[in-house]
């Protein structure tokens, strides 16, 4: 492997000071009984700080609105017992010197009526879509739309209350603001549907009313995507010009850094250029970005038909990893399942001792350890 100081080195943006590149990516874990974060929970969060992780990114927290689930047995991020339960988790890990911010996360369409604890609640969206072209959701009104801006930012005044260190909005993968974004199932003909600015509207109004609950300098860090769930081969945009049309109103709303989550971090985004979606990101707005996808594993989690796998793409190792980190292509780096193989996954590869790294296997995603 390449030396490995790139990602060893301390990392600033507003309040927050890391002290290395590494992020452990947000996973949803199902393993929260009543919404409730438990001992076990505090437990699993503090031995990846204890591990070396420079910033901890939770998996996605619900805030308070009646849709924002759409699993059972994931975390809330509203309530005194869920967010006493969070507050143990914080402690916990700034105990071992680490950083961490919740992941707020509305599920929108993913939402099925009949999921617990809500019961018949169907998913709230923005043209009752959860598929293109198929109808089966509720369309939000300008009040639902209301309401859950408020519930953004009452999680994120929450959040800085709490003690994180930064608060991470969830935009990707085909749930409620990404379903925004996405023109498939946006065909709303009102201010906050038609073109990408027009689709980006509430996104901007999100970001917005959470800085005005946490303030200038708790950062605010965005994770969004291409890719959907629904359809791993969707894309909000094609090329350059039309990502800078994008990004840009959400850096003016108040975004600090950005995560871009791809599923394989050595693919390059737009013919003509090696650069990932990170690499792009940072480059169109300046800001700092996090890259993603399949960091430290050797195979597939869920290849799509007629994929490549890792035998057959260029590699899913560090050395293509450092160099594009050296090269200042992007700023940190979130791990995700080898992270939940390798609670010490930072401290291992400081110190030289990926050999000792276990493989991630599926039967490790049944309990928190």
């Amino acid at each position: 492997m390449s030396d490995n100081s790139a990602l060893f080195q301390p990392f600033t943006v507003g309040s927050l000071t890391l002290p290395n590149r590494i992020v452990m990516a947000p996973m949803t874990r199902n393993q929260s009984p009543q919404n409730i974060p438990t001992d076990k929970t505090v437990e699993y969060y503090r031995r990846r700080a204890e591990g070396g992780c420079g910033l901890i990114v939770t998996e996605g927290t619900c805030p308070n609105h009646i849709a924002a689930s759409g699993y059972p047995g994931v975390p809330y991020f509203w309530g005194e017992d869920r967010l006493a339960g969070w507050k143990k988790v914080v402690d916990a890990v700034h105990a071992e010197g680490g950083k961490i911010a919740p992941q707020i996360w509305h599920c929108g369409g993913m939402r099925k009526a009949g999921t617990p604890p809500e019961g018949d609640v169907n998913g709230y969206t923005p043209s009752g879509m959860n598929m293109p072209g198929k109808v089966s959701r509720h369309i939000m009104t300008q009040q639902d739309i209301d309401d859950v801006i408020k519930a953004y930012a009452q999680a994120a005044a929450d959040a800085k209350r709490l003690g994180f260190d930064a608060l991470e909005i969830h935009g990707a993968h085909g749930y409620l603001i990404d379903q925004f974004f996405w023109e498939g199932t946006n065909q709303r003909d009102d201010a906050y549907g038609g073109s990408l600015e027009k689709r980006s509207r509430f996104a901007v109004e999100v970001i917005e009313a959470s800085r005005d609950a946490v303030g200038p300098d708790f950062p605010i860090i965005l994770r969004y995507s291409q890719w959907k769930q629904q359809d791993y081969t969707a894309r909000l945009v094609d090329n350059a010009a039309d990502l800078e049309t994008f990004l840009k109103p959400l850096c003016d709303a108040g975004v600090d850094m950005f995560h871009c989550s791809t599923r394989r971090f050595w693919e390059s985004e737009f013919e003509g250029s090696d650069l990932n979606l990170a690499g792009w990101t940072k480059k169109l707005t300046g800001k700092p970005s996090i890259t993603v996808g399949s960091v430290g594993l050797d195979a597939d989690f869920i290849p799509a038909p007629g994929e490549a796998t890792f035998k057959e793409a260029e590699t899913a190792g560090l050395d293509d990893l450092l160099k594009r980190l050296e090269a200042d292509e992007f700023d940190l780096v979130a791990v995700g399942r080898a992270m939940i193989a390798n609670p010490d996954w930072a401290n291992k590869v400081k110190g030289e001792r990926s050999d000792e790294l276990k493989a991630f296997e599926k039967e490790m995603l049944m309990s928190l350890a």
